[in-house]
């Protein structure tokens, strides 16, 4: 009877707790049995009480009631790999004689119970996999026996409670992947029996607790992304259990401890991105376990310890990024198991001993941006595994071995900007997995093998600036290949119609060779493709008019070959064209009169054909013309059309050598140009004064032309522009009047009465205190101000290296080595200089970090005033992304320590300065480079500190511009740190993508944020998306994921909702995490 009533008791018990509960039919139904034995996850003891809940892996959902603390004497609960919800309930901790809880991988949320520590059984706790956050409880490390605890890849935050050391019996602490923070407690060194600790991927900090060497059991140490600082405490004592040490992306400092060789049972040592200094210990080579060496990323110099080759089982050793010199020595040939060498970005020299290209089982081998030098040998034709080689940026010569590719499954061959002679090996796609192709700037010969046409699986082929000759080969279809570059080589012949099968290239560029033929009407087919440069070549015949299906394309240039016929009117199916060059061909007929169409149009060469007509008016309808109009050398005839003087954007305008009349007023209009060039027509008239500061070739072979000299005040007569006075007026031959000379001398009188009562007024101010701002009031010394304005010959505009929101900003070279920028604030007459605003920049002047520009002096007027910084010689971010011509190539480390750079520099700003101070104007043109490219915010002393108030404040204006504003602030001017955040993030986008914040070639009036978002959701490939320029470092799969990481980086900063948006603080994190731990994940490494 009593058994009865208890079995009736439980079914109760297991119903209640079902009723909140999702249970499959398998166990629902069982628990209506009146027999124990046949409950699905339900073990019961002798006295029927329920001491075994099981149910992992049921795919149960719904939520833990409270009903589960009624079940008061269950030993072990197993809830994992479910789909459970809510929090864990309190009530669960009145099951006292709990040994094992399980509630990993499900969906519960909220906190851990306060009062764990009821449970004063527990061995093994277990709820990683969840969304759990709040703080870990005191009350968890009071339990006497707790073995196990694993709370990792929740959201808990705050600090590991002081009294983790009371666990004495502690075996396995797992913590990572959470949002902990603080330094470790001491009292960690009393966990005697610990075996595992796992910390990584969270914001702990400070140094670590001597008490660690008494850890003398621990056989795995995860700390890796966190900020823990100091030196490597790890082998000052007994470590001989230790098997995996990771420490990577944190600030330890000083060198490797040599005691680490103590270790003897190490297989693993992590140490990527730290600061770690001084030469690699030696002691290292006595680790005969170890498999896998990560230490790259520091500042290690010296040699690499010959010692490394006795570790016999290491198969991955990465030295990459550090400071070490000297040759690879000859002893690493004796690491027979190694599969990955990294020695990349060093200072090493020689060349690579022989042994190494010995070892059967390497995979990848990495050296590049190094001295090193040699011939490959044909012992690396027999690496059968071998996937990648990279040797870019190094001295490199000889032959390739022609038999290399026909024994192994190369995947990447990377030897760029070598001097590498010969022919290209013949089978290199012979395991028909090649996806990367690069052999760039050697001197290589001979004809591109048919091979490499037949290489289906190739993703990226650049063969630019050899020797290359012969024909092109005939492509077979191939969906992967993006981007072509042939550039700059001998190569003679047709473009192969075949390369239309490559149906999803992006990027062609087959310009400088000598192929002849015409275009083939196939490359219709790439309706993928957004540049072609065929320039530069001897092509002939007709522009086909299927390129029109280009409808991608926004860069053709075809200039420089010998095409003809008329301009295709097809042409104007391409509405995302920036850059149409058409220059230096046989083109004939008139300017076609559909260019207005090209609404995004910003380059536009058709020089040097055999153009004839007038320049229509339509032209002048290009309102998106910025970079250049080139109509020279053609046979265009007429006068300038006055709509010409609405491309208001226009900067350069060549219409050299043709046969145009009429005057220049029209292209006196345009304000913007910086190079124009009219010489050789048949202008007439005068010069307009704004152009009087070019070059005077830019107006030679034109006899009519003349320069408007004024002699009375000598305005323009020391012009240096060839050309005669313009003709003055005669005057009146009759002379004045008497009433004129009567109004001339009483118009005089009264001047001088004027003059004399505005000197006493002058005066009699002077002599009295002013309570404004005087004639350059404040801070800087007049004799370095007159230094300034003698060095750009007061403010000439010579000397303007930079136009601004804000002012003007001018170079001033005091002496061979020191050079300030000036930059002139022009204020209206709402916002002259006052007290408040002196106030404001001495306080910025006091603000002082690595990545903030430094304000040295300055001087105020009322209605102007002048900032002095020191000069950054790489100009802005905005010049080397956009300006600069030829673009400077920017590789993905240098972006990256911009990004880094100058969002510590905003966090600085934003959390350091009191008041805390937003920028409002976050773009590339403030961000300048000094000489090691690291990055310096500007202006930011421009806007007001975030707690002043000022009557512009209620301004309707809206600071900031176009294309950075967050879309909050697009009507208002209160700008707010999530506003910056945005900001930011579009600046990373520029940098990513080296498009402009709002660009031309982004198609329907999208913005960057608004076209990468596009992008990234409709193709979810970074090459789409990408600086072309950076494909050459894309052989690095590790690179490709970090530009992939900082793009989440970049989206998540420009979210519509500024609430969701990170602060800057967990941006900086974030990019820590997205340049490193990629590199440790493809690893498999915790």
């Amino acid at each position: 009877m009593v058994k009865l009533i208890r079995v009736k008791l439980i079914i109760e018990s297991l119903l209640s707790l079902a009723k909140s509960l999702t249970l499959p039919n398998s166990v629902q139904l069982t628990w209506n049995s009146s027999t124990s034995t046949q409950w699905v996850g339900i073990e019961c003891d002798n006295n029927h009480k329920v001491i075994t809940l099981n149910l992992s892996g049921y795919e149960i959902s719904g939520k833990l009631g409270p009903e589960i603390g009624k079940l008061k004497f269950l030993k072990t609960v197993d809830f994992g790999i479910n789909y459970l919800s809510g929090s864990i309930p309190v009530e669960i901790t009145n099951c006292t004689q709990l040994e094992y809880l399980d509630l990993s991988t499900n969906s519960l949320t909220g906190k851990l119970p306060e009062n764990l520590g009821n449970l004063q059984n527990l061995v093994y706790f277990s709820v990683w996999g969840n969304g759990l956050s709040g703080s870990i409880p005191t009350s968890l490390f009071t339990i006497p026996n707790l073995a196990t605890v694993y709370l990792n890849e929740n959201d808990l935050s705050g600090f590991l409670p002081l009294n983790v050391g009371n666990a004495s019996k502690m075996q396995i602490l797992w913590l990572y992947s959470n949002s902990l923070s603080g330094t470790l407690p001491d009292s960690i060194g009393n966990c005697s029996e610990l075996i595992e600790l796992s910390l990584n991927n969270n914001m702990f900090s400070g140094v670590l607790p001597k008490s660690f060497n008494s850890l003398e059991n621990l056989v795995y140490v995860g700390m890796s992304w966190n900020s823990f600082e100091g030196r490597i405490p790890f082998g000052l004592g007994n470590c001989k259990n230790l098997t995996e040490l990771a420490l990577s992306s944190n600030r330890f400092s000083g060198e490797i401890p040599p005691g680490l060789g103590k270790c003897s049972n190490l297989t693993t040592f992590a140490a990527i991105n730290n600061s770690l200094t001084g030469h690699i210990p030696s002691s290292l080579g006595l680790l005969v376990k170890l498999s896998t060496l990560y230490i790259s990323e520091n500042h290690l110099t010296g040699r690499i310890p010959p010692e490394i080759g006795n570790c016999r089982s290491l198969t991955s050793l990465f030295l990459n990024n550090n400071h070490l010199e000297g040759e690879i020595p000859s002893e690493l040939g004796m690491l027979s198991m190694l599969s990955t060498l990294q020695l990349f970005d060093n200072s090493l020299s020689g060349e690579i001993p022989l042994g190494i290209w010995k070892i059967q089982t390497l995979e990848v081998l990495e050296v590049y941006n190094n001295s090193l030098s040699g011939e490959l040998p044909v012992e690396i034709t027999e690496l059968k595994h071998l996937r990648n080689i990279s040797l870019f940026n190094n001295h490199f010569s000889g032959v390739i071995p022609q038999t290399l590719g026909i024994n192994s499954g190369l995947e990447k061959l990377d030897l760029t900007s070598n001097t590498f002679t010969g022919e290209i090996p013949p089978n290199l796609c012979y395991g028909k997995q090649l996806r990367l192709l690069i052999l760039g700037s050697n001197k290589l010969q001979g004809s591109i093998p048919s091979d490499v046409g037949n290489c289906s699986t190739l993703e990226r082929l650049r063969l630019l600036q050899n020797n290359l000759t012969g024909f092109l080969p005939d492509f077979v279809s191939n969906s992967k290949l993006h981007f072509m570059e042939i550039s700059d080589n001998n190569i003679d012949g047709p473009i192969p119609s075949s390369l239309g099968n490559c149906l999803n290239l992006s990027s062609i560029n087959l310009s400088s060779n000598k192929l002849s033929g015409p275009i083939p009407a196939e490359l219709s087919n790439l309706v993928e493709l957004q540049t072609l440069d065929l320039s530069r070549n001897q092509l002939q015949g007709p522009l086909p008019s299927q390129i029109s299906k280009l409808v991608k394309l926004y860069s053709l240039n075809i200039g420089f070959n010998s095409l003809n016929g008329t301009i295709p009117s097809s042409l104007r199916s391409l509405k995302q064209l920036n850059t149409l060059k058409l220059s230096e061909n046989r083109f004939s007929g008139e300017i076609p009169d559909f260019l207005p169409e090209l609404e995004r149009l910003l380059e536009l060469q058709l020089g040097g054909n055999l153009l004839r007509g007038n320049i229509p008016s339509s032209l002048g309808q290009v309102k998106s013309l910025a970079y250049a109009l080139n109509l020279s050398g053609n046979k265009l005839t007429g006068q300038l059309p006055p709509e010409l003087g609405g491309l208001s954007m226009l900067q350069r305008l060549d219409i050299s050598r043709n046969n145009l009349t009429g005057t220049l007023e029209t292209v006196g209009k345009l304000d913007s140009l910086i190079e124009v060039n009219v010489s050789h027509n048949l202008f007439q008239g005068p010069i307009p004064v704004s152009l009087l500061k070019l070059s005077p070739s830019s107006f030679m072979g034109n006899p009519g032309l003349c320069v408007p000299c004024q002699e009375e005040s000598r305005v323009n007569c020391g012009s240096n522009i060839k050309a005669s006075p313009c003709a003055r007026p005669l005057s009146d031959s009759k002379g004045l009047s008497g009433v004129n000379i009567a109004i001339i001398v009483l118009g005089t009188s009264l001047i001088c009465v004027l003059v004399v009562l505005l000197s006493s007024c002058v005066f009699r101010r002077c002599k009295k205190p002013g309570k404004g701002v005087g004639i350059f009031a404040h801070e800087g010394p007049s004799s370095l101000l007159n230094k300034v304005m003698e060095a750009t010959e007061h403010l000439n505009e010579k000397f303007i290296i930079g136009r601004g929101a804000h002012g003007t900003v001018y170079k001033a070279s005091l002496s061979h080595d020191k050079s300030y920028a000036v930059k002139r604030l022009m204020f209206t007459n709402q916002s002259r200089a006052n007290a408040s605003m002196v106030r404001e920049i001495q306080t910025v002047g006091q603000i002082r970090h690595r990545n903030l520009v430094k304000l040295e002096e300055f001087w105020l007027r009322k209605d102007n005033g002048l900032i002095l910084y020191n000069y950054m010689q790489n100009g802005s971010l905005h010049d080397v992304l956009h300006e600069i011509k030829p673009a400077p190539n920017l590789e993905w480390d240098v972006r990256y320590r911009i990004a880094m750079g100058t969002a510590q520099g905003l966090v600085y700003l934003h959390y350091d300065c009191d008041p805390a101070i937003v920028h409002r104007d976050i773009k590339p043109q403030n961000i300048l480079l000094d000489s090691d490219m690291e990055p310096h915010i500007s202006d930011f002393g421009i806007a007001k500190l975030m707690d002043q108030s000022s009557a512009s404040v209620h301004s309707s204006t809206v600071m900031g511009t176009l294309g950075f504003i967050a879309p909050e602030a697009a009507f208002t001017p209160v700008k707010t740190r999530e506003s910056d955040v945005y900001s930011y993030g579009v600046v990373l986008l520029e940098l990513i993508t080296r498009k402009k914040a709002v660009d031309s070639s982004f198609p329907d009036h999208m913005d960057i944020v608004a076209w990468v978002r596009s992008m990234w959701n409709d193709t979810q490939d970074i090459d789409f998306i990408v600086d072309p320029s950076l494909v050459e470092e894309f052989m690095d799969s590790a690179v490709v994921e970090e530009v992939v990481e900082v793009l989440m980086v970049a989206l998540r900063c420009t979210e519509r909702e500024p609430r969701v948006r990170p602060m800057m603080r967990d941006v900086v994190k974030q990019l820590e995490d997205a340049k490193h731990q990629v590199r440790l994940q493809q690893k498999q490494f915790k």
